[in-house]
Order: C-alpha cells, then sequence, then structure tokens
C-alpha cells in the first residue's frame, strides 16, 4: 500500500502503455453501485475487453440508484456477483477508496530537502488527523510549481528578502481499518494485487487527458459530489459535497407527490427535461442542483481569489453526469465550458459499442482509471 500517491503525474494517454500483457481489472465500489472494467493489452494500447456495473440498493433491501452503507460481507458477495454475472475471471484488480474516507489536504512547509520533508510530513499530519499517526497510511506528494509562479517570486526582491520559499505538498492519509476492510473485500471476491487509489485520482486520469489547462472535475455520484480543480494532471484543489444525484430523486418524490422509486424514474427517464403530471421536472428539483451549484461557484471562486488562476473548463463525471440536461443547466449557473467526460474513449472499444459506451462513460470513469493504472503497474 505504500506510495498509493505515486504515479499520479504518469501519461493518463493508454497508448503509452507498453510491454504488458496481462488482463487487469478496475474496480470501483461507490455508495449505489459497483462498477467493473477489464482492459487487457494489444499493440501498446489499452483495449475494453469486458464491463459491468450492479446496483447495490437491493442488497441493502432499497431501491436502484440508492446510497447504502453494507457491510463487509455484503459488499464481497455484491462484488462476487458481479464478476460471476460479468464472466469475468481476471484476478489482478486495482480498487478505488472513497474520497470521503481519506485525508486529502494541500499545505505550504518550507523548502527543505526531501530527509527533513520526510520527517516534517507525519508533523504536519497530526495538525490534520483527529486519529494516532500509527493509525494512519501517509503518503505525500510535493507539488511542481508553475513557471510563472516561480518567475513572479524572482522578480520581487522585496518579497524574497522577507519570505523563505515554500513548496505546496499534497498529504493523503488513508486509516488503516479503511485499507484493511477494502483488502478483505478484494481477497473475499478471489481478487489478487494490493493497488488501491483514492477514487478522485483514478477519475483524473480518465476524463482529463493530456489537456494541460486548468480544468475542475465534478465527479457526481449518488450520495456525494467531488470537485478536483487539476492543471495538466495535478490537483490543485479538492472539495466533498454531501449531496448528489441521489437527493435528486428525493427531491423529486417530494415535489412530485411519488414515492422515492418513482422519482428516480422520473430522473432517469426525463432528467431535467420535459413535464410530470403538468410540473416542470427541472423547477422540481432544483433544490439539491441550486445547493451543488452554489458551492461549486464557491470553490471556482476561492481558488481564484487565492492563486489568481480561473477555471474555464468543468468537465462531468460519475452517474449524475448521465442525468438529462445537466450540461445545459450546469452551462447556465457555472461561468466555465460544461464537458461531458467520455473516459472509454482514451481505450480501444469495440466499434459497435461505441454509442452505448459514450453515454455510460461517465459512470465508469473510476474503474477505467483504475484498470489505466493497474496495466501501467
Amino acid at each position: 500500500m505504500a506510495g498509493f500517491l505515486d504515479k499520479i503525474l504518469e501519461s493518463n494517454v493508454v497508448g503509452d502503455i507498453l510491454g504488458k500483457t496481462q488482463s487487469v481489472l478496475g474496480i470501483d465500489v461507490g455508495s449505489s453501485a459497483i462498477k467493473v472494467v477489464q482492459l487487457g493489452e494489444k499493440n501498446g494500447r489499452a483495449v475494453l475487453e469486458n464491463y459491468g456495473a450492479l446496483a447495490l440498493g437491493p442488497y441493502a433491501d432499497l431501491d436502484v440508484g440508492q446510497a447504502t452503507n453494507l457491510s463487509k460481507a455484503k459488499l464481497k458477495e455484491a462484488l462476487s456477483d458481479l464478476l460471476r454475472e460479468a464472466n469475468i475471471s481476471v484476478k489482478k484488480a486495482a480498487m478505488s477508496i472513497p474520497m470521503g474516507l481519506t485525508l486529502l489536504s494541500l499545505v505550504e512547509v518550507p523548502k527543505v530537502d526531501k530527509k527533513k520533508l520526510d520527517s516534517m510530513i507525519p508533523i504536519q499530519a497530526r495538525k490534520l488527523i483527529p486519529v494516532p499517526i500509527s493509525e494512519v497510511m501517509l503518503d505525500y506528494w510535493v507539488l511542481p510549481e508553475r513557471k510563472e509562479d516561480q518567475d513572479a517570486y524572482l522578480d520581487d526582491k522585496a518579497s524574497a528578502k522577507q519570505l523563505a520559499p515554500k513548496l505546496e505538498v499534497l498529504i493523503a492519509g488513508i486509516h488503516n481499518e479503511t485499507i484493511n476492510k477494502y483488502r478483505e473485500i478484494k481477497e473475499g471476491a478471489g481478487l489478487q494485487s494490493y493497488l488501491y487509489e483514492i477514487d478522485i485520482f483514478s477519475a483524473i486520469r480518465a476524463v482529463v487527458g493530456r489537456d494541460d489547462n486548468l480544468v475542475m472535475v465534478v465527479d457526481m455520484g449518488a450520495g456525494t459530489t467531488k470537485l478536483a480543480i487539476v492543471e495538466a494532471g495535478i490537483l490543485r484543489m479538492q472539495h466533498i459535497i454531501n449531496m448528489g444525484s441521489q437527493d435528486i430523486s428525493v427531491t423529486l418524490s417530494k415535489s412530485l407527490s411519488v414515492s422515492v422509486t418513482e422519482g428516480e424514474k422520473i430522473k432517469r427517464e426525463l432528467g431535467l427535461t420535459g413535464q410530470y403530471n403538468g410540473i416542470d421536472v427541472a423547477n422540481a428539483a432544483s433544490m439539491p442542483l441550486n445547493h451543488i451549484f452554489s458551492q461549486l461557484n464557491k470553490v471556482l471562486l476561492g481558488y481564484r481569489k487565492r492563486t489568481g488562476h480561473q477555471v474555464k473548463k468543468i468537465i462531468l463525471s460519475g452517474g449524475g453526469a448521465l442525468l438529462k440536461g445537466l450540461p445545459e443547466l450546469a452551462g447556465k449557473n457555472v461561468e466555465a465550458e460544461i464537458v461531458v467526460s467520455e473516459p472509454f474513449s482514451r481505450i480501444e472499444t469495440p466499434v459497435f459499442l461505441e454509442n452505448t459506451l459514450k453515454e455510460a462513460g461517465p459512470e465508469f470513469a473510476v474503474a477505467i482509471g483504475l484498470a489505466i493504472k493497474a496495466l501501467q503497474d
């Protein structure tokens, strides 16, 4: 598990994967579904061999699409069922760990050598983590300085005299119990390899690609919406909104006086378009969406004030990105270009599945990013 932040900066382009022949799995254990993607290698490119998804709601006596909090035993059962139903026999697997179960924090520290930094990071982590450091897996990564920031520092002689050089460091921590939980789930399903990754990094790998511009990845799941500001593949800021696509279903059920099951069905069929019994669906679902866009804009504004850099492109990912009308609504609420992610475009896929995979793609972003990392490793 050591070094779970390694290779964040590795190429996101599948064509750079060379000399690999073994098939691998990327497994995204979300709150409402498990998604798997199986990749192999052919002529230096990653090739889609299989994929599948399984809703977790029924394992908790809930409806499809609802967020769950299943036990390890239930998650093992669900993963085993999915592998069997998808006819997957590959054993080498990479598994995601939800960002909400981790600590991710950007800190500034004095510019020192690696040996001093290694001793400094645990001290910094103690200020951030509310449990003993011995109970946590820690890793860190020094963010490369932007050239314009370096030039501004060197040009400002007064500041140079007053301020010591700083490093911006991303610290990541995962509780040992969390690691053990996901290890047991993987082993319980008969899988091998101990490759884990925080889900937002997998999503970034799958949806950003070679885009060197400053972008925001918005990964909308059932229970949460994760925001990541990324530049040239480097995470510059992250935030979690405790509201997701499930909240839209619940709001629709209340606004339209229907069951949550019916609200979920309306969401999947109409999205934010059309009417239900004469009521505009977009207006009926406005409460959680207004909150998400409000938080999103606060993050964008805060980042611009802190750094002077403005995000001009937003990439929608996760199952929530499949909501009809969401890109158009986002465009009205955010001053940025809105793009729906197409993670399957990063790999070689059957031509006859092109339209199907394009539509389903955002939901499989994390699993694809994981599988790419496993293939690289």
